[in-house]
């Protein structure tokens, strides 16, 4: 019986210690770079990624992330919403339509071009900007 008393103990504290604590921005992070370098096109080397704000609820999480390149201004970055879900002792990024992926930029109309910053409006739909050749009235030049 004494060393059921020391046991248990002892069991409940190796145990404890085992289990890692993934609720920080640092296990996030890294669960989104390892989705993000799924991708071959990105060049993760070149650019600083931050995480900016993390929300946890059970075994799910809510993360705002900038994407700036390397030594960049700040303002030359971009900000993604990624939802990711706990398996097993790392973080996930969830495939599912809602996760921010693609998202459009508040303010914005997904089928409308913004203004240009240099004070110039965008052409309507269908229209080409100004002084832009003609499109599909020449003859296309042929190959040799």
């Amino acid at each position: 019986m004494k060393h059921l008393k020391l046991i248990v103990p002892l069991a409940v504290l190796l145990l404890s210690a085992c289990s890692k604590n993934i609720q920080t921005d640092e296990a996030v992070k890294q669960g989104i770079i390892k989705h993000l370098s799924q991708n071959t096109g990105l060049q993760l080397a070149s650019m600083d990624i931050t995480v900016s704000g993390v929300t946890f609820k059970d075994n799910t999480a809510e993360a705002s992330v900038s994407f700036k390149p390397k030594g960049a201004d700040p303002a030359s970055g971009m900000q993604m919403r990624y939802s990711l879900e706990r398996q097993g002792s790392e973080w996930v990024v969830k495939k599912k339509a809602d996760s921010g992926h693609g998202a459009a930029m508040p303010g914005i109309n997904p089928g409308a071009m913004p203004a240009s910053p240099h004070g110039a409006t965008a052409p309507a739909a269908g229209e080409m900007p100004p002084n832009h050749p003609p499109m599909g009235a020449g003859k296309m030049p042929e190959k040799k």
